[in-house]
Formats: C-alpha cells, sequence, structure tokens
C-alpha cells in the first residue's frame, strides 16, 4: 500500500461490521509499521465511531456504513460516514454510573482531533491519531 496512501471500506449496517472494522484496520496499520500505540488507539477510536453510528444513526442509501482512513508517516486519520442521525454527535458529561454514553469520550481522548462533518444526507465523524491533524495545515 504504501506511505501516504488512503482506503476505504464498506461494511454491512450490522454491529457483526465493528470487530470486521477492526482487524481490516489492524491489518492494514500493522503492514505499514505504524507504531503499536497508534494501531490500538486507532482500533478503538474507529470501533467506538462505527458501532455509535450504526446505534445512532441510519445507514447510507445502500445499507452500509463507510470507513476511509488515510496514513501519512506515523498519523493515521479515520472517517466514519452514515446516513445521519437525529442529533449531532457529541460526548456526554461525565458520569459515574452509566453503562453507555462514553464512546465519543473515549474518541476524545485518544484522538488528536475530532469533528463533526455533515453532507448532503450524511454524517461523517473523524478523527486523527498519532500527531497534529492533517486538517489544520
Amino acid at each position: 500500500m504504501g506511505e501516504g496512501r488512503v482506503r476505504t471500506v464498506r461494511l454491512p449496517w450490522d454491529p457483526k461490521s465493528v470487530p470486521q472494522m477492526r482487524r481490516a484496520l489492524r491489518a492494514d496499520l500493522e503492514a505499514r509499521s505504524i507504531t503499536e500505540q497508534v494501531i490500538s488507539e486507532s482500533e478503538m477510536v474507529v470501533s467506538e465511531l462505527v458501532a455509535n453510528s450504526i446505534r445512532h444513526a441510519r445507514p447510507l442509501p445502500d445499507g452500509s456504513v463507510r470507513v476511509h482512513w488515510k496514513v501519512k508517516g506515523n498519523q493515521v486519520e479515520v472517517e466514519v460516514t452514515d446516513g445521519g442521525g437525529a442529533s449531532t454527535p457529541q460526548p456526554l458529561p461525565r458520569a459515574t454510573w452509566v453503562s453507555a454514553g462514553r464512546g465519543l469520550r473515549i474518541v476524545r481522548s485518544l484522538a488528536h482531533e475530532w469533528g463533526v462533518n455533515d453532507g448532503e444526507g450524511t454524517r461523517t465523524v473523524w478523527a486523527a491519531m498519532g500527531g497534529p491533524s492533517r486538517r489544520r495545515v
């Protein structure tokens, strides 16, 4: 694949897609010799973003969720695109005794930067790991 290349995967709108995506991302990043810390962070972030997409949004018109990632050096940026949802994704406040709602707080703690972009009939949540986001450059 080589440095600076990108990859896009479309997954079925199904919770079983989360571990499939983790494995695909890990295999690709290992092949690119990304450090274990950045691979682990990227794996966790993509898992949270795909799970949140399936739980809180709608699929794309073809019934899928799209995951796209870019790699440059030891930096990884992942994007998860779906058909959008009723509310804009945002981290929930800290709460000790909740069983859900921590996903975007995890993303925020691992990513150097993250955000949400709405398009026509789509929503993309992205996060950058391993260094400063290229979106600022």
